[in-house]
């Protein structure tokens, strides 16, 4: 009993007199427990309650939501990366080292503002995940994509809690950043198939990702070797270590994508999503691929599931001019089941 007494003390000292008081009496800033059981429930729903609940019902088609919801998200990303350039990276901060302003003044209030809605848009990104469960893309959610969105409000969660402002604010500065281009893509993906001559840049997304993370972890990690600011260097290890594991786990996803299977390369997203409907996977190591409904397996070829058979191969890709023919051939192949 002593002992859990002595944690109790322990753990509210931490969360009542060592985190920032400012940030204190904000939505969802007096425990990380509300947090993480979002966190959690998000994996839940997208794992089990979501495709359970789609298991009986045909994919939702959310074209224009989606193109709308990624329209917002550009927004969002460009106006807390604003406010971090302006609140203090292009204003009076220190690339090389920066101290947390615990003050309530101006600038020191509009970062950790900013920080707190920066966590915020966080959860909002769920409904990336979402939004495939709902459209039955199961083979999109990812463990890279489930794990990138599943860990980053309880990461952040604690930045906000201790530290709302100073040298690790630069992760979120570079991450909003790359996140306006990111969701450009994807709106610009989500609007049709007509979209996709301009989407030639796909490759540079993951790249640039990347990069990201590079810049990240150096950022980090140079506090390692002179830290004349004494930002405690606990923050470095907890932001460079996220910067480290998302850059292999995106590098991997490129190898995979780009090095590979060069069929990847048009029809898979920087978080290994299809674009536009279309993937190509592996089953069993056979290459598969699929076009507005049409399936083609080595050969063989369905439409939603189908089989059809034709005494001339065909150009997948150009299924969806014959979409009536092929129609019509399966309707005379169901009559002779």
């Amino acid at each position: 009993m002593e002992v859990i007494n002595k944690m109790q003390g322990i753990w509210y000292n931490l969360m009542n007199n060592m985190s920032d008081q400012r940030v204190a009496n904000w939505p969802l800033m007096s425990s990380p427990i509300p947090t993480i059981m979002i966190c959690f429930s998000y994996v839940y729903i997208v794992k089990v309650l979501g495709p359970r609940f789609m298991e009986s019902r045909k994919p939702y088609k959310l074209r224009s939501l989606i193109v709308f919801y990624n329209f917002l998200q550009v927004l969002i990303s460009f106006y807390i990366f604003y406010e971090y350039a302006s609140a203090g990276w292009f204003n009076d901060y220190s690339w090389r080292c920066q101290p947390v302003d615990f003050s309530r003044s101006e600038f020191p209030m509009r970062m950790a503002e900013v920080c707190w809605w920066y966590y915020i848009s966080k959860f909002s990104e769920f409904f990336d995940t979402f939004f495939f469960v709902l459209r039955k893309r199961y083979d999109q959610v990812s463990v890279l994509h489930v794990i990138h969105h599943g860990i980053m409000p309880f990461s952040v969660w604690w930045g906000v809690k201790f530290m709302p402002g100073g040298h690790s604010t630069f992760f979120a500065l570079l991450n909003t950043f790359i996140h306006v281009i990111m969701y450009t893509y994807y709106m610009i993906a989500a609007i049709g198939p007509e979209m996709q001559k301009y989407l030639w840049w796909k490759k540079y997304l993951t790249i640039l990702q990347m990069i990201q993370f590079c810049g990240i972890s150096t950022h980090a990690f140079q506090l390692f070797v002179s830290n004349p600011c004494n930002y405690p260097i606990v923050f470095s290890y907890w932001i460079g270590g996220h910067g480290v594991l998302f850059f292999f786990l995106f590098k991997n996803f490129y190898k995979q994508a780009y090095k590979h299977n060069n069929k990847l390369k048009d029809d898979t997203d920087i978080n290994g999503n299809a674009v536009n409907g279309s993937k190509f996977t592996s089953i069993n190591g056979n290459d598969t691929s699929s076009t507005n409904g049409f399936n083609q397996i080595n050969g063989i070829s369905t439409f939603n599931g189908i089989k059809t058979e034709f005494k001339s191969s065909f150009d997948i890709l150009n299924c969806g001019n014959r979409k009536e023919s092929i129609e019509s051939e399966i309707i005379e192949y169901k009559k002779d089941l």
